[in-house]
């Protein structure tokens, strides 16, 4: 249908909200705003759904909150009435509209006759991932933009693992969806509140639920003694950047009796996220207040986490005494050096254990999980690959997990959630700030001797912006052209393979072709003959064309200026 058409329907619809109308009349001047508003549906992919707040078919509202609901709802009631009675799990973050998007869930899986669980206050992915779980439910609702800026919100679905939807069942919701053409047609029921939410067919998850979710984390410390003694003495500032992560974190880190600071100022839910530009924790720029805060009271580390607390950034001192932000990678090593190096020392490995990470993340990781004799799987960009990993271990009984990452500062110890979690992989930080207190190292020099060992490694990830109603396209355009492009060579480096992920091949440079494990993903990679690597992929949750180079070189110095000229030459190639 017309965009133009669409637009006067949605106008002049008396199920529209008067709000709603009076947002569309004020654009009604505006051609483009309406093509991009009604000019495509807003997407609903393998991580569920994401736009900007507004009305309009490709914006995040109600309405659309509601179709992709019953697209669900349908989908569970397929699965029968035992599935109907297991239920669905719902939480929420602190952003513009959360709660209401949260309610409008609620309110149409009570329609539908699919019993629900929300929680009383906005909780993180973890909790929600966890609340899956351990209450047996079909699936999971998590209303989140996770790090987007704040004109952002999104709708992200869990299976009954935990794992954000497989892609097999996120194609049928996809198909439920695709039938509600009307989008004022789906039948809810009016939820005001969450008390209300309560009296209508709904649980409410509240403290005494949550206390489970802390115990969870808390088996899984790993240097309790060295806690106990220095836990009280590190000085530890965080910020929750006005998200959900203030409770949770500062939970865990009391019960262990680790010394934490919070920035006052960012404590408090702000659906603005005033203090910040975007409340993103892999920006040095969104722990300024932290880092002051730091100096001032002389701490040596900062945490900050993004509000749905699903991703960590971490600021260390470096040996001048500055503080500098340390990169998703950099963290995901020294936890995965952490936590294998005490488990060794612990004599608890068995020899089955393995990691996982994103293939997009530093190569750095296969060096330190091989001193160990831990195997490390490679999975495509998106913690659901990893929960797919932790899941097969389990069903086949064959491996442990011990730790997965992603250089997008997600992180993960446990079994208890599918999903990165950022309480989880504070309280793994924090204690490991303790534990190397207690001999006498600080992290930046454990970083330091991990290069030493190891070779130093570079990863840096460059996004090219993109905007507009056909932003998507024109990236997935974008690397489509590359992919026709015969790369022998960038700058100096030889390419000895090309694994290519929409056809799930490795073309070697000899013309030799392998499968992959993985196809039908738009990303390509090029292996450089020294390790190093480049990946080209859009975004799957911003208008961003993605660009991640992992350099390796003898020493800092070195891999910088490889990187340098690495970038020039792809860039070009890019244009070309």
């Amino acid at each position: 249908m017309d965009y133009k058409v669409l637009y006067e329907n949605w106008l002049t619809n008396p199920k529209l909200s008067a709000s709603g109308v009076s947002e569309l009349k004020a654009i009604e001047d505006n051609e483009k705003e309406i093509e991009y508003r009604f000019g495509k549906e807003l997407e609903f992919g393998t991580a569920g759904m994401r736009g900007i707040i507004g009305m309009g078919t490709n914006m995040m509202n109600v309405y659309t909150v509601r179709r992709a609901t019953q697209g669900l709802a349908d989908y569970i009631k397929t699965l029968g009435q035992e599935a109907m009675n297991r239920g669905v799990a719902i939480s929420y973050d602190t952003r513009r509209c959360s709660i209401d998007f949260a309610l409008a869930s609620c309110g149409v899986l009570i329609a539908n006759g699919i019993h629900t669980y929300i929680y009383k206050e906005g909780r993180p992915v973890p909790m929600l991932s966890y609340a899956v779980r351990k209450l047996n439910c079909i699936a999971g609702i998590m209303i989140t933009a996770s790090h987007n800026p704040k004109e952002y919100n999104g709708y992200k679905v869990y299976g009954e693992d935990g794992a954000q939807m497989s892609i097999e069942a996120t194609r049928e919701v996809v198909n439920y969806i695709s039938k509600i053409t009307d989008y004022f047609s789906v039948s809810y029921t009016a939820i005001e509140n969450i008390g209300k939410a309560g009296f209508l067919g709904c649980d409410i998850l509240k403290k005494g639920f949550e206390k489970k979710y802390y115990k969870e984390l808390l088996k899984l410390g790993l240097s309790k003694k060295a806690v106990k003694k220095e836990g009280k003495n590190v000085k530890l500032v965080y910020t929750p950047v006005h998200g959900t992560g203030y409770v949770p974190v500062t939970t865990v880190l009391e019960k262990l009796k680790i010394n934490v600071s919070v920035v006052d100022e960012q404590v408090m839910p702000d659906t603005e996220f005033s203090t910040v530009e975007v409340p993103n924790p892999e920006y040095k720029e969104t722990l300024t207040l932290a880092i002051k805060r730091a100096n001032e009271i002389n701490a040596d580390v900062v945490f900050g986490t993004d509000p749905d607390c699903d991703r960590l950034g971490v600021a260390l001192r470096n040996k001048d005494g500055e503080f500098f932000a340390l990169t998703g990678n950099q963290v995901g090593v020294l936890l995965l050096n952490y936590v294998l190096s005490r488990l060794k020392s612990e004599k608890a490995l068995k020899g089955d254990e393995f990691a996982v990470k994103s293939f997009v993340s530093t190569g750095l990781a296969k060096a330190v999980a091989d001193s160990y004799g831990v195997e490390l799987k490679e999975v495509p960009v998106g913690f659901k690959f990893i929960g797919e990993k932790i899941k097969i271990a389990e069903e086949t009984k064959k491996g442990t997990f011990v730790f997965g990452f992603e250089e997008s500062c997600g992180y993960l110890r446990g079994t208890h959630a599918r999903d990165k979690d950022a309480v989880v992989a504070s309280m793994l930080f924090a204690e490991m700030v303790c534990y190397y207190n207690s001999v006498g190292v600080s992290i930046f020099e454990v970083l330091e001797e991990i290069y030493n060992k190891f070779g130093y490694c570079l990863d840096y990830t460059q996004s090219i912006n993109y905007s507009g109603l056909h932003a998507m396209d024109e990236m997935n355009q974008a690397v489509n052209a590359m992919s026709t492009k015969k790369i022998e060579k960038i700058d100096i480096h030889n390419i000895v393979a090309v694994r290519n992920y929409q056809t799930g091949e490795r073309t070697l440079s000899n013309g030799a072709v392998e499968k992959l494990e993985y196809s039908g993903l738009n990303c390509l990679y090029y292996e450089f003959e020294n390790g190093g690597f480049i990946c080209l992929r859009p975004s799957g949750t911003e208008p961003k064309l993605k660009i991640y180079y992992s350099m390796t070189g003898k020493d800092k110095a070195r891999a910088e200026e490889n990187l340098s000229k690495v970038k020039k030459s792809f860039e070009e190639i890019l244009r070309s």
